[in-house]
């Protein structure tokens, strides 16, 4: 509904790029937006007849805010600065969206691999991306095993085991040659980009002379390193055998209200992968599929060459650097162009199959919030939980869920004081002020709830602490019953809504509690292992901060510690040391 605040605001906008940000009556943050021409682009939403997530959107928008910039990209910058630090209610499109892993070469005379989710660090060569993190490891592991590369994250003061088995050339100790180090980079590089005939032909030399050698289990790892090399570079079907130019084929379709934009990545001239991307449909199609590839490209790596039917896809050529882009007629570029037409519409059917999951959880939302007697939908829900044992190493955590889905992103993990270690009631209230103290500091949002696992008291503990620090949010526990199961809610004034345990919204609540747990968990006994490793270490002559730093990372876990040899402790301590500690390790225990 067009209101008389809206018309004056909408009067007022100004013809110049920046960007917008939709409030509904409480003032939150509900939608942001870019445009090249604020007032032409705001407009759209009340002067036009609007529908699906776009029209629920508008319906609950009281008043809009904006920020005038100096050019487009300005706006596009600030835009996801915003949606990342609010996370708006109506901004879903790419927030979870996923990187391809790539394999990183460290530069400047240092051959150290890794891998990598970006490829912006200029101190790495940068190869791939790869169809899945599990291809890349097993290609690393290849690569370290053939080529004498750097092994250790930090370089030791003496060599380690695999400078003697000649898959290391040691810089702890020597001077690296720039002409060896250049010969092994080449190396490297080549069999990255696909030429891997010398390096499978050493691999079946050598599991050849160990199988005639009886040696079958090395005989079997060379064959295993072998198979890994052709699933990492000839997986593929869809191949360009002889165009080796990294390019995205870009494709859109539309139905319903609706609009999914296609990206297929071919590097090396494979087929990696797709990522598709389905939106409300809003005004101009060139205008909206044009920003969210400008959303995508802004942590994505730019390819060379982008091809695609829209005569608007050559604006991306001032947008980004370095970019051709390609409108085929006809030809092979065509054909893969028809491909990602065909994958859009897919994304649609797909869209259009799980869309009601999404409408369940946002209807399992609306349920909770009535329930509880919320003025507002939690869309956005908050849970904490805290982890100790007999009151060592105690920890806290939060998870968050939006639109009834995990954002991992927004998980965060606490150290807490030992003075309340063991103490529930103060180590929520500790881990609570942490979490709001700093959301308010940094002037970010809150969510629309905050859960607690422990019934009453956990509830009053959460408001203790929102009260200290000032700040106001709806709270309620998870409450159980006298066999220990999760009954239902409970809220600060102790009344108590059972929740039907074969209900959805149960289950949605349970899988929150669960994950909660989880988080929590795992962080306690990691940390509890790193404390044990720890004090183990005490009383051991020689060792010291920096040798006890150095085995911390080498052996992360009380059971990597205790599988290590006198001989393995021994390349990185001195034999004394390591005999003294290894005899500590498995000194009988007293009864």
């Amino acid at each position: 509904m067009l209101t008389e605040t809206l018309k004056k605001q909408i009067a007022l906008l100004p013809d110049k790029p920046g960007v917008y940000q939709m409030k509904n009556a409480d003032d939150k943050i509900i939608y942001i937006g870019k445009a090249k021409n604020l007032k032409r682009r705001v407009s759209q939403y009340f002067l036009r007849p609007q529908s699906g997530k776009v029209a629920a959107m508008v319906s609950h928008v009281d008043h809009f805010d904006f920020i005038i910039v100096s050019s487009d990209k300005e706006s596009f910058i600030l835009e996801q600065n915003l949606i990342q630090t609010y996370y708006p209610r109506y901004n879903i499109m790419l927030m979870d969206d996923s990187h391809y892993p790539y394999i990183a070469l460290k530069r400047h005379n240092d051959p150290l691999l890794k891998i990598a989710r970006s490829s912006k660090d200029k101190n790495y060569f940068y190869f791939g991306p790869f169809p899945g993190s599990s291809q890349a490891s097993e290609t690393i592991r290849v690569l370290n095993k053939v080529y004498p590369t750097r092994k250790c994250k930090n370089i030791p003061n003496k060599p380690c085991l695999y400078y003697s088995m000649g898959q290391c050339l040691a810089p702890c100790i020597h001077k690296l040659e720039k002409e060896e180090t250049e010969r092994l980079y080449e190396e490297i590089k080549k069999f990255l980009n696909g030429d891997t005939s010398e390096v499978k032909a050493k691999l079946r030399e050598k599991m050849n002379e160990a199988s005639e050698n009886l040696d079958f289990e090395t005989a079997a790892e060379y064959k295993k390193s072998l198979d890994a090399i052709d699933y990492a570079t000839a997986k593929q079907n869809v191949e360009l055998t002889s165009d080796k130019t990294p390019r995205d084929v870009i494709a859109y379709a539309e139905r319903d209200q609706y609009r999914s934009l296609a990206i297929l990545t071919y590097r090396r001239g494979i087929l990696l992968g797709k990522s598709v991307h389905v939106v409300a449909s809003f005004g101009d199609v060139e205008e909206q599929v044009l920003d969210l590839l400008e959303q995508y490209y802004s942590n994505h790596e730019t390819p060379k060459e982008i091809v695609g039917r829209l005569p608007m896809l050559q604006d991306l050529e001032e947008e980004l650097d370095g970019v051709f882009v390609a409108l085929p007629k006809e030809g092979r570029l065509l054909d893969m162009v028809n491909l990602a037409e065909l994958n859009a519409r897919q994304g649609l059917d797909a869209h259009f199959m799980s869309a009601r999951l999404e409408e369940d959880n946002n209807a399992l939302l609306e349920e909770l919030g009535q329930i509880l007697r919320l003025k507002d939908t939690p869309y956005r829900i908050e849970l904490f939980d805290n982890s100790h044992l007999q009151g060592s190493s105690p920890v806290g955590a939060m998870v968050c869920y939006i639109n009834g889905e995990p954002a991992k992103k927004m998980y965060r993990k606490f150290h807490l004081s030992m003075q309340d270690a063991g103490d529930d009631y103060h180590s929520m209230v500790e881990v609570v002020s942490r979490r709001y103290s700093r959301l308010k500091e940094e002037g970010q949002s809150y969510p629309d709830l905050i859960l607690t696992d422990g019934g009453l008291p956990q509830v009053h503990a959460t408001l203790e602490a929102l009260n200290n620090i000032g700040v106001s949010i709806p709270v309620a526990g998870l409450y159980k019953n006298d066999k220990h199961q999760t009954e239902g809610l409970i809220d600060s004034s102790g009344n108590t809504y059972p929740i039907d345990r074969k209900s959805r919204l149960f289950f949605l609540l349970m899988r929150m509690q669960d994950e909660v747990h989880r988080f929590a968990i795992t962080f306690h006994v990691n940390e509890r292992s790193k404390s044990m490793v720890s004090s183990i270490f005490d009383d051991v002559p020689g060792l010291g901060i920096k040798r006890k730093e150095l085995l911390e990372r080498h052996y992360p876990s009380i059971d990597s510690l205790l599988g290590a040899s006198v001989a393995e402790l021994s390349q990185l301590l001195p034999i004394p040391v390591a005999e003294s500690l290894y005899n500590k390790l498995h000194a009988p225990k007293e009864e």
